[in-house]
């Protein structure tokens, strides 16, 4: 199965000046939990912000300027081929921006964030035709910063 995760804003914001534009207490529990023994997908930049291999995943960085190959990390220059390294096992694409815009009409299944509020950024996340998925509310958190966890899978 081919799944996407990301966490954006009210305005789809994802990313300012290459990091994450905020971080909110239990969301990143949600990726380690989905994401654990599986295979995420990312981009350069998206994997330079994190600074290592993920624990307990196996790592494939899309780049064509710079290779990371270590343990559970492989660099591969295109989501074709990260998609044909990962065999049969379940996928994450986690960004960024071009990653995701390349990878939604291949995905399954989505795991996003909506957080409510508006942020500035400089990466957006995606536009998406909703009408091909079937969107499921799993969870409403409140708080200084509310979201909601939403799941989007394709019909």
């Amino acid at each position: 199965m081919i799944s996407l995760i990301v966490a954006y804003t009210k305005n789809r914001i994802i990313g300012n000046n290459g990091i994450i534009p905020c971080k909110i207490k239990g969301e990143q529990t949600r990726f380690k939990e989905l994401t654990t023994g599986n295979v995420v997908i990312m981009g350069r930049r998206s994997y330079e912000e994190i600074g290592k291999p993920l624990p307990n995943r196996t790592t494939i960085v899309i780049s064509t300027t710079k290779k990371f190959d270590t343990e559970n990390c492989k660099t591969v220059t295109s989501l074709s081929e990260a998609l044909q390294l990962a065999g049969e096992r379940d996928v994450y694409i986690s960004g960024g921006n071009c990653v995701y815009e390349e990878a939604l009409p291949l995905v399954d299944r989505m795991y996003i964030t909506e957080i409510d509020a508006d942020i500035e950024g400089d990466t957006f996340f995606p536009t998406f035709n909703e009408q091909d998925f079937t969107k499921v509310t799993v969870k409403i958190v409140a708080g200084d910063i509310p979201y909601s966890y939403i799941t989007y899978t394709r019909k």
